[in-house]
């Protein structure tokens, strides 16, 4: 058996041209396109470790590199990528693509590596740090080694790496004392590097979630964050250049902006303009091709179009810095790009790849190879005819090779096969029988007829029009990090105090009373009155969230405002409790259907599902699955990000229910939204015997009669539709199911019927909105929930850019997207002057047919516009915020938003889900006014969501942005007012306990612990120059908080250690008396104070039920401490002697009692009445 590369590598003349591939030759070869010059040029890494190739756009590079990583897996294909038009690199390049590229630079700089560079012409014009640079930016650390560590964080900076105080993604570096943390750009794990004086004392991988080490490790090789390095000669070069060109010029706009980059050299920190100006800085302009061994093989990939791509960039190039110069943005002797048309014409050797000779000029050739292929012919699911061209090949002892996306789809394709009666000689995953029937997997684009070795390569694409997802090479920007605390603080915040109210976060300070230090946080209140809180008392604060994200009003400290209204949300959420429960006890009451187990065709669905499910959609689906087969009636809310999968969770539900004979109902709230679905579904079920239909206003009466019908008759499996399926008309054979796509959505109406409807079917109900972690908690039990927290894998980020408003980069962006086949939403949110913007757009992009929607059409005239763009219609769509949320059009991946400044993050983000929802790269362009100065919060707001490119930030945003709609629309409108007086966490956490105090089944007369207030005058505190960032110490301070036992204090104790080093004795103490209040929390102690050589340990009321007197005395004895028992005002008291006692052992005495009376305490038969 051989694979479908050695198939090509046995071909006469590919070994031919093998055998000359290092001489200095110039070799052409005719006749290959897509899917068999890939498998060509892969065919040449079995006799060369490095070749390259050059192609003309970057839709070209990807798609190669698709077909690359599918014949050779991602160790060996490295892209070197930039936008085909050149203002992009400069205005807007992003991250991830600079990482490729630094990979890239690393594979041909790394003579131990072997693999394909592909490159397109953009990105061979790119001025680049000499590669003698590059090399030894390169660090390497090892363990036992001696560094100067101030000496190594300049060199981090230096290789582009971005000082932050706490490492959450590539690129990034900390420093905390002795440690270092980096996320070297290459890796998928941080690093943490501990230092003990100079030497390195140990590098460890550390998770990025819980900041936790992982394994040890003995070296780490980090590599430059950036493709711009700058040495010091280089800084001055382009100080003395600036200098001269400011000394010289006259525009006021230039000199301003001259002196502005000149100030950063001058600093010795990159500017954001810095690529513009490298060819004044580096003594030559270097590019990718000197990086490139002599004698490593070049690949021209269609020469003639390659010429073409560099006179169209060319011209842009030039109109470009024509407006840089207008612009007082440039001075004539800098230089973009490089210019490097005649070293594509002296390179040797290289092969040449064409279609046809013609066209390729004066180029002479020393060998010319002609092959013969053609593209596969499409089967349009006529298996008969399929069959015939099989069975034709065969006879003339053809190669014949059917390709799967995966094992489903190799499954699905079999199973096609045998009904059809198409024998099968080889199934495998990769190899093949020569002059036989192959089913193989596989992700080439394309199939194709390769006449000269007799092989047929048959695609899905071909067979089925199933789209191939594009493969890509894996991204190392890491997912956005998971919300871990959406309260994490910054000054200024606004705070609840849940006995003061509502005030502002000024920070932490440090207050120190006769040499005992103690953090203190410091919130300020009306008329500047400022109150300090003992950090011990944090979990009294938490951060003010409103119903709208406006700021509130300060409260008056101590004038009862507050108190009143706390006890008006106290009144109010008791009635929402008793309907609750009410609700939820009627739920439990309710006998439902209970679905059977999955069987084998459950499986097959699942398995056909042609990407890799995340683990959360897995949970989700097993969550949802396990209510289902439960005999009480589901009510589940999935929450999920924008393009999270959720939708497919929803089908496999909706699967189950088909499979057991009971129908399905997907509720949406828009006709367009219903025809997506309903495309969806058939897509995803056509390989099973599942009836689907739709009902919406775009179905003829007549239509709509007989969907009725068959509804009515069991005919129909699962009916997609708007609020229409409400209707009374609609009746179902048999309902099971109702998937609600934003119930928030639907009017009041709608939502009282779908309240009859739920307490008698199986319910999934699908959002987007992101909702706070609170709201979850207090809606336990009331209603299941599942989320969706991590992005699918293999999708690329949307590349966003943060610019002034710009004609010339709208106009090339549109065209740009417009040449791949693609259409473009542009934003503009003022309906009164909408038609003015169309009218401008059409005079800059004539080219482009446009429609524009908004909020006041009509309804069916917004929905025909937006049906017509979906068909392809308009290659623009103007729009308001009308497409936030609920349009699903995978071809529109450009986005333009006007005016982004004035707008929520939240908002931002969901705009943006609207494009990268298939397998091309999307771009969001966030746009300013040119004019305007726009101000800090917008500033930062749009840093913000550009700073987001990964997936999987809707969480973290909405909550970075206070923008919690979807509490307003789950609770009701009428809790707004409610929620704005105390602030959403505490709103929750009050429902909560209304819930629970109300709950029958949970015992409310339980109480386990209490909570000890501990004034020892011991020094305890987190000093600055052991945790300087504040948001790390209220996180610190609250994990001494749940110290619960010594195995949670022996944790704490090597997280500290793990992340910020040795600790000092003030830190020891903290931890120590943290683990003192929590035995003492559990034997129900009120209060412990220390005077003079005395301290007293006042137990509560409870204790009289608890503990006899010789409880104490038997707790007692286990200390070294004297003691003595008394009662004070009914309550009783433990006072300890402390006399020339040190401070460790006083703590030690309180441990070990409070430890010893808990023993007793649960030696006990049963929990204490309060």
């Amino acid at each position: 058996m051989v694979t479908l590369l050695d198939l090509f590598s046995e071909n006469d003349q590919i070994k031919k041209w093998h055998q000359s591939l290092t001489d200095k030759k110039r070799q052409l070869i005719l006749g290959l396109s897509t899917s068999t010059k890939a498998l060509a040029i892969a065919s040449s890494l079995e006799k060369e470790d490095k070749i390259v190739l050059l192609t003309s756009t970057y839709g070209e590079a990807e798609g190669l590199v698709s077909d690359f990583l599918s014949i050779l897996g991602e160790e060996l294909v490295y892209p070197f990528l930039v936008d085909d038009s050149p203002m992009v690199e400069f205005l807007m390049s992003s991250q991830e693509k600079i990482i490729s590229r630094v990979e890239a630079l690393r594979f041909l700089t790394d003579s131990s590596k072997k693999g394909i560079l592909v490159c397109n012409i953009a990105a061979s014009r790119l001025i680049l740090p000499s590669p003698n640079i590059f090399k030894d930016s390169i660090v390497k650390i090892t363990v036992g080694e001696e560094y100067d560590q101030h000496e190594l964080i300049h060199q981090l900076k230096e290789i582009g790496y971005r000082k932050v105080t706490q490492v959450q993604t590539q690129g990034e570096f900390s420093l905390r004392g002795d440690i270092l943390d980096i996320f070297e750009i290459s890796q998928l794990e941080p690093y943490r590097i501990e230092f003990f004086g100079d030497e390195i004392d140990g590098i460890r991988t550390f998770e990025v979630e819980t900041q936790l080490s992982k394994e040890n490790q003995t070296e780490l090789t980090i590599f430059p964050a950036s493709d711009i390095l700058f040495r010091e000669k280089d800084y001055q070069r382009g100080q003395s250049t600036l200098e001269k060109q400011i000394s010289k010029t006259l525009s006021p706009i230039l000199k301003s902006y001259l002196e502005e980059i000149l100030s950063s050299f001058h600093q010795k920190q990159m500017h954001l303009d810095s690529r513009k100006f490298l060819s004044l800085c580096y003594d030559k302009t270097w590019t990718v091709f000197d990086y490139i061994e002599k004698d490593t093989p070049i690949f021209f990939d269609d020469y003639q179009k390659l010429m073409n791509q560099y006179e169209i960039f060319e011209r842009e190039l030039a109109q470009y810095f024509t407006e840089e110069l207008q612009n007082g943005k440039a001075v004539s002797e800098m230089q973009y790009f490089a210019d490097t048309e005649q070293i594509y014409k002296k390179q040797s050797p290289v092969t040449f790849f064409s279609n046809l000779q013609k066209g390729l000029g004066n180029l002479k050739f020393d060998q010319i190879y002609q092959f013969n292929q053609y593209p596969m012919q499409e089967f349009f699911n006529q298996f008969s005819f399929l069959k015939e061209e099989i069975e034709r090949y065969k006879k003339m002892d053809y190669t014949i090779i059917l390709q799967s996306s995966n094992s489903m789809g190799s499954k699905t394709l079999e199973d096609v096969l045998e009904e059809y009666q198409i024998k099968l000689d080889s199934r495998d995953k990769s190899n093949i029988c020569k002059e036989s029937v192959n089913l193989i997997e596989g992700n080439l684009r394309h199939g194709f007829h390769f006449v000269d070795e007799k092989i047929l390569l048959i695609t899905e694409h071909e067979i089925f029009q199933k789209k191939l997802k594009r493969r890509f090479r894996r991204q190392h920007v890491s997912n956005a990090e998971r919300l871990k605390d959406y309260n994490e603080l910054e000054k200024g915040d606004y705070v609840v105090h849940h006995i003061h109210g509502i005030g502002q976060y000024l920070g932490i300070e440090t207050i120190e009373i006769k040499g005992i230090h103690r953090d203190y946080v410091s919130v300020q209140y009306q008329n500047g009155d400022q109150i300090s809180i003992p950090v011990e008392q944090i979990h009294l604060l938490s951060k003010y969230v409103s119903s709208d994200g406006k700021a509130p009003k300060l409260n008056k400290l101590n004038d009862g405002h507050f108190k009143k209204a706390k006890q008006k949300v106290k009144n109010q959420v008791e009635d929402i409790a008793d309907d609750l429960i009410k609700l939820y006890s009627e739920r439990s009451q309710l006998k439902g259907f209970a679905f059977s187990a999955d069987d084998d065709a459950q499986h097959a669905f699942d398995d056909a599902f042609p990407y890799i499910e995340t683990d959360d959609q897995l949970r989700s689906v097993e969550e949802i699955k396990r209510d289902m087969q439960a005999s009480q009636p589901m009510d589940r809310l999935l929450v999920g990000d924008v393009g999270f999968g959720k939708t497919e969770v929803a089908m496999r539900a909706a699967f189950k229910a088909v499979n057991d004979h009971k129908q399905v109902v997907v509720l949406v709230p828009t006709t367009v939204l219903a025809q997506q679905h309903y495309t969806n579904f058939k897509e995803r079920f056509q390989n099973f015997a599942v009836n689907i239909d739709v009902l919406s206003r775009f179905r003829s009466k007549k239509e709509q009669t007989e969907t009725l019908e068959k509804l009515k008759n069991g005919q129909v499996d699962i009916l997609i539709g708007t609020h229409r399926v409400l209707s009374k008309d609609v009746v179902f054979a048999d309902l099971g199911l109702m998937i609600i796509d934003e119930e928030q959505r639907f009017g009041v109406k709608h939502k009282e019927t779908l309240k009859e409807l739920k307490t008698q079917v199986d319910v999934l109900t699908l959002t987007a909105t992101p909702i706070p972690r609170t709201l979850h908690m207090s809606m336990l039990g009331i209603r299941d929930l599942s989320v969706i927290e991590t992005p699918p894998t293999n999708r690329y980020p949307v590349q966003t850019y943060v610019l002034e408003k710009n004609d010339s980069v709208i106009r090339d962006a549109v065209l740009r997207e417009m040449e791949r086949g693609g259409q473009v939403y542009y934003l503009y949110n003022k309906v009164d002057t909408i038609d003015q913007k169309v009218s401008e757009l059409q005079e800059l992009i004539p080219e482009a047919s446009i429609g524009y929607v908004h909020g006041q059409m009509s309804e069916i005239k917004l929905e025909n516009t937006l049906l017509d763009f979906i068909e392809g219609q308009y290659d623009i769509l103007v729009t308001t915020t009308i497409i936030e949320t609920g349009v699903d059009i995978p071809n529109a991946n450009t986005l333009f938003i006007e005016n982004a400044d004035h707008m929520g993050l939240s908002t931002l983000y969901q705009l943006r889900g609207r494009v990268g929802r298939s397998n091309r790269i999307a771009y969001a362009y966030l746009m300013y006014r040119p004019e305007k100065s726009i101000s800090e919060v917008s500033e930062k707001r749009l840093e913000a969501i550009k700073g987001f490119t990964e997936l999987g930030s809707g969480f973290k945003i909405a909550m970075r942005d206070l923008s919690i709609r979807g509490a307003g629309n789950l609770l009701g409108k009428s809790q707004s007012g409610f929620i704005d007086s105390v602030g959403f966490e505490l709103y929750s956490q009050l429902l909560e306990e209304a819930i629970a105090k109300r709950n029958g089944n949970a015992n409310t007369n339980t109480r386990t612990k209490g909570n000890a207030e501990l004034i020892l005058q011991i020094d305890a505190y987190l000093p600055d120059t052991y945790i300087s960032n504040q948001r790390h110490k209220i996180e610190i301070y609250k994990k001494i908080r749940q110290i619960d036992n010594r195995v949670n204090y022996e944790e704490l104790q090597e997280e500290l250690m793990d992340r910020f080093g040795e600790y000092p004795d003030v830190v020891a103490y903290l931890l120590e008396i943290g683990l003192v209040k929590s035995y003492l929390d559990k034997v129900f102690v009120q209060r412990v104070e220390r005077k003079d050589n005395k301290i007293t340990v006042q137990f509560e009321n409870i204790t009289q039920r608890l503990f006899l007197a010789q409880d104490y005395f038997k707790a007692l004895s286990a200390t070294n401490l004297k003691a003595a028992i008394a009662e004070n005002k009914g309550l009783m008291e433990v006072v300890f002697d402390v006399r020339n006692k040190k401070d460790y052992e006083i703590l030690e005495g309180l441990l070990i009692f409070g430890e010893s009376l808990l023993d007793i305490k649960e030696s006990k038969e049963g929990k204490f009445p309060n």
